[in-house]
């Protein structure tokens, strides 16, 4: 079955093999989800749950094909396919080349772009997200995500509303991360020039 979100919001999780969870995405009305039934998987690797009152239409993985050929939609859901692995692809890049609190920051920043509701100069995110969803997003634990958010807040990257919703200064949080990911990559460049030439100055000796 594909799952077409007609209200509400899901998130989706993976569990590992020893139970630990990981957020995979949220999704909101109007999105889709269990895409993967398309590829011949008799199980689902994930696991969706409602995180409020959700409606949901189910369509057989058949007819949903059946329906993109006969709508010429296709071209339509191979673009929405692509997007979502680029989505994918860049969270695991993430996972593997930066920092938690640099994955924080991302995470932040693509859920004000997908939850949000823009304002004058910051976006809040209308669903309540908590520190536990964040740190299964992020692969982190939820002590230090409650540190991150901290430190965004006292650089004014970041607010909590009166009723407890994030609002995201995009520009200014964008702007953070970029310098310290330039920071890190000039840090780490130094440090492979030093190693180099420490490797030199044996060689010639």
């Amino acid at each position: 079955m594909v799952y077409f979100i007609e209200s509400g919001q899901i998130k989706l999780l993976m569990l590992s093999p020893e139970g630990k969870e990981c957020l995979l995405a949220i999704h909101t009305a109007g999105d889709i989800f269990g895409e993967l039934c398309l590829a011949g998987l008799r199980s689902r690797l994930e696991a969706a749950i409602a995180m409020k009152e959700t409606v949901l239409k189910s369509i057989p993985g058949q007819a949903f094909l059946d329906c993109l050929d006969s709508d010429s939609l296709l071209e339509g859901f191979a673009q929405h396919l692509a997007t979502r692995i680029s989505e994918q692809q860049r969270i695991i890049a993430a996972l593997l080349t930066v920092d938690s609190e640099h994955r924080l920051g991302e995470t932040l920043l693509l859920l004000a772009r997908k939850l949000g509701k823009p304002d004058i100069r910051s976006t809040r995110i209308e669903s309540k997200i908590t520190h536990e969803d964040l740190s299964r997003m992020v692969g982190t634990t939820r002590p230090r995500v409650t540190h991150f958010l901290g430190r965004f807040r006292g650089l004014g990257l970041i607010e909590m509303s009166s009723d407890h919703h994030l609002i995201v200064n995009e520009k200014k949080l964008a702007n953070y991360l970029n310098a310290a990911y330039m920071l890190c990559a000039r840090s780490k460049l130094s440090l492979a020039l030093s190693n180099i030439e420490q490797t030199r100055i044996g060689i010639d000796r």
